[in-house]
């Protein structure tokens, strides 16, 4: 039987990062296309797990998690972000931060309407919007420190204009938004009534001294901004697939009743186990994460640099986009495949994080290995040279 594909329906294919990260298993590389995280995971966040397991958390929970992750959330939220959210009316745990992403689209959006997004811009943000036809409007930033024109954003700005989309720290780019920037962001949404989606995933890596401000804490914007966080990469549990969102009552309740319809709940026992990290782990852990991962950022844009491959130094998230139009080649796949076959280090080509051509010149490549993997890495990329 003949069957007409949908625009959404075409739009649905396997992300450029995966493709990149099973190309990296087929030539048994190293795997720095996806952001896997795999660093050690925090005892404690073991040991509630296997402490909710032991106990029979093993069945669903309510819509909107267990009350001692939700409890616990919004604690951080008030230490760390300057938000005040009550966890029985503002915050709803999903299955990862993508899930909750991807609730608050289903929830809010309708279709045609259309959400504002930098770019270079996170390739499942795009995924999310066009899976419920809503229309991405792009504003660029540039490189290599990721800087914008606010006049761009205030024109991209229309009568069917629903939402803008900040991701800071931001991925691919590690640009970490500027409180004049989030203030400038935040007025606009103001003036034309959106709502303002924050990705916040990447909150505690933050590096020379920058610190995280949520868009939410700004006066004015808790009942507008739809705050999207987790604890993937923080806690290097990134299978484990637990985030939340963060919204005034009028938004969470349908948020929550499209988490129940899409995932009913995250899983309980590892809901409990993230609840026990927030609870327990001091805030020298998160000193340290941010060291650490300084650390990492540092030495391979270092190599990279050495290699001839100009590195945008992140200021935040672990993920560098790297210049390898030295690299042969047509397109940044070609460029991704080149590189991988001659260093068998797998980055993700730029075409996934940008809409027009400037995309073809760009790797991304994820810092978020053990310090064995990134000194091997850093090695080839010496070594090979362009």
């Amino acid at each position: 039987m003949a069957r007409t594909v949908s625009r959404r329906m075409a739009s649905l294919a396997q992300s450029e990062i995966r493709a990149m990260t099973q190309a990296c298993v087929d030539v048994k590389g190293l795997n720095m296309a996806q952001g896997v995280c795999d660093t050690p995971v925090p005892p404690a966040v073991i040991r509630g797990a296997a402490r909710a397991l032991a106990d029979g958390y093993n069945l669903y929970t309510r819509f909107d998690g267990l009350a001692e992750l939700r409890q616990a959330i919004a604690g951080k939220l008030a230490r760390y972000n300057g938000i005040p959210a009550d966890p029985d009316r503002h915050i709803t745990a999903s299955c990862g931060a993508t899930g909750a992403f991807h609730c608050a689209c289903a929830a809010l959006l309708d279709p045609g309407d259309e959400v504002i997004l930098f770019e270079p811009y996170y390739q499942y943000h795009i995924s999310a919007l066009l899976a419920v036809d809503a229309v991405p409007a792009i504003v660029a930033m540039r490189a290599p420190d990721w800087t914008y024109e606010p006049g761009d954003v205030a024109q991209a700005v229309t009568s069917r204009t629903k939402a803008i989309i900040v991701n800071s720290p931001g991925n691919p780019s590690g640009k970490v938004f500027s409180r004049q920037e989030l203030e400038g962001v935040a007025e606009l949404a103001r003036r034309h009534d959106l709502f303002v989606f924050t990705d916040e995933i990447y909150e505690y890596f933050l590096y020379d001294g920058r610190r995280h401000i949520s868009v939410a804490s700004l006066p004015g914007m808790a009942e507008r901004t739809i705050t999207i966080g987790g604890y993937s990469k923080t806690f290097s549990v990134t299978g484990w697939r637990i985030g939340y969102s963060v919204a005034d009552d009028r938004w969470s309740r349908a948020i929550g009743a499209m988490n129940d319809l899409l995932y009913v709940c995250a899983p309980a026992p590892l809901q409990m186990g993230v609840a026990c990290g927030i609870n327990e782990l001091p805030d020298t852990f998160y000193e340290n994460l941010a060291r650490d991962y300084q650390h990492k950022r540092d030495r391979f844009c270092a190599a990279l640099d050495k290699a001839g491959l100009r590195p945008s130094i992140p200021g935040g998230a672990y993920y560098v986009l790297a210049d390898v139009s030295r690299i042969p080649g047509r397109t940044g796949k070609e460029r991704a495949m080149a590189f991988l076959q001659k260093t068998g280090v797998a980055g993700v080509p730029g075409e996934a994080f940008f809409a027009g051509p400037e995309g073809a010149r760009f790797l991304r490549f994820s810092y978020a290995k053990t310090d064995a993997d990134l000194e091997e890495a850093c090695r080839r990329i010496v070594q090979a040279r362009w």
